[in-house]
């Protein structure tokens, strides 16, 4: 047995280690709450923040496994059951039926968890990804990059310039400033049809479906956040492009965008401008309304989420290497947002201000945000799902809302 595979079975032996001795329930010391690990196997995780994730009526979160498989976790007694094997990409849960999206190579498939039937939808584009699910199910979204001079210019891929796409090297400001030309498409989950509703050279990317409105597309020009006016709305058939934000100001940057439950508002970390004063931001699509909630510095959040009734937000914090530089951060947090009442002039272009009554639910000093935690509220509101490293190996963990 070589040495390399001696240190590999090593590592995993004791990552394994230190995940069984890691507690599987605890109240945390410095806050009250109690907290759950719900997975079991080192290096699961949750969805990213804002991918529906739950399943069964919501009493199920669906997560990622080591192979590169996906699992969904009963809440909160932690009962696994795993679905997919290994090799595939989660887009979300399906709102409507809670049937599990994925991606697996150049198809997206669609499994039942209840029965683990499998059906492939379609095989993607070239060079394409979907991102996203509509509310009633009937159509997904993505993007794909158009066919380039050098694609055809080296069809073998012999002595073909340096891929954007993949060197990690070149990934984000120099993709950026490529200005490779993309397509933003709609998927016929029934029938497989692909249409496109936009073209661009700009960075598309972090496409969202409207949990309300099944023909409404939210979506990002991705790059610097100081670089690009970043959120964007888009109807399926093309239609009724929106700018969601206008920049006021030099260096303010908004972006992690994320739907309200309801599908009414799109919510975001705006900063006013970068790294100096911090709020979440909200913009009604029906009328055009905008309101702002205030934040202290150790109160920022790499990711913003909101709880299905609108009544509560969360953040998974950060640390101060980050973009607020935080000198204590490291918490997942609970806000109650509060309204300035307008004693003024009431007109209705006029941003409405608050602020956010924080409160902290899991201390995480000891967590490495090269992981970013990724909260989401469970559908009954009583849990806030997360992922961390906190005890070693990467694990999915809930925190209990009620103190």
């Amino acid at each position: 047995m070589s040495r390399a595979i001696v240190a590999g079975l090593l590592i995993f032996a004791s990552a394994a280690a230190a995940a069984a001795e890691a507690p599987k329930e605890w109240v945390d010391p410095a806050t009250g709450h109690r907290i759950v690990r719900l997975s079991q196997e080192p290096g699961s995780a949750s969805l990213y923040f804002h991918q529906y994730a739950y399943t069964a009526g919501g009493t199920k979160v669906l997560i990622t496994t080591p192979n590169g498989g996906l699992a969904t976790i009963e809440l909160p007694s932690g009962q696994i059951d795993p679905l997919v094997e290994d090799g595939v990409t989660p887009i979300m849960a399906g709102r409507k039926t809670g049937q599990v999206y994925y991606t697996k190579g150049d198809a997206v498939y669609v499994i039942d968890p209840a029965s683990h039937v499998t059906r492939k939808i379609v095989k993607l584009p070239p060079h394409g990804s979907v991102y996203t699910v509509n509310a009633d199910e009937t159509l997904l979204a993505g993007t794909y990059e158009e066919p380039r001079k050098e694609d055809a210019a080296h069809p073998a891929g012999e002595n073909k310039p340096l891929d954007l796409r993949s060197a990690r090297g070149l990934w984000f400001n120099e993709r950026f400033a490529a200005h490779i030309p993309m397509g933003m498409f709609t998927v016929n989950v029934k029938t497989g049809e692909i249409k496109t509703i936009l073209r661009s050279s700009d960075w598309l990317n972090h496409l969202q479906f409207s949990p309300g409105d099944p023909g409404l597309l939210m979506f990002c020009h991705e790059g610097p956040w100081h670089k690009v006016d970043r959120l964007w709305l888009i109807r399926t058939d093309g239609s009724g492009l929106t700018k969601v934000h206008e920049r006021t100001m030099t260096m303010e940057i908004a972006g992690h965008e994320f739907w309200s439950a309801d599908g009414k508002t799109v919510w975001y970390d705006l900063q006013t401008p970068r790294g100096e004063d911090f709020w979440v931001a909200g913009y009604e699509v029906a009328t055009g309304r905008r309101i702002r909630y205030h934040l202290q510095r150790n109160e920022w959040s790499v990711h913003f989420n909101v709880s299905p009734d609108g009544s509560l937000f969360a953040g998974d914090g950060g640390d101060e290497k980050m973009v607020a530089h935080a000198f204590d951060g490291k918490w997942i947090y609970l806000f109650r947002p509060e309204l300035i009442p307008n004693q003024g002039i009431d007109k209705p272009e006029l941003i409405q201000s608050g602020r956010f009554a924080a409160e902290r639910l899991v201390n995480l000093a000891r967590h490495d945000y090269t992981l970013e935690p990724n909260v989401s509220f469970t559908p009954d509101m009583k849990w806030i799902v997360f992922r961390s490293n906190m005890d070693g190996p990467t694990a999915v963990y809930a925190v209990e809302v009620k103190k």
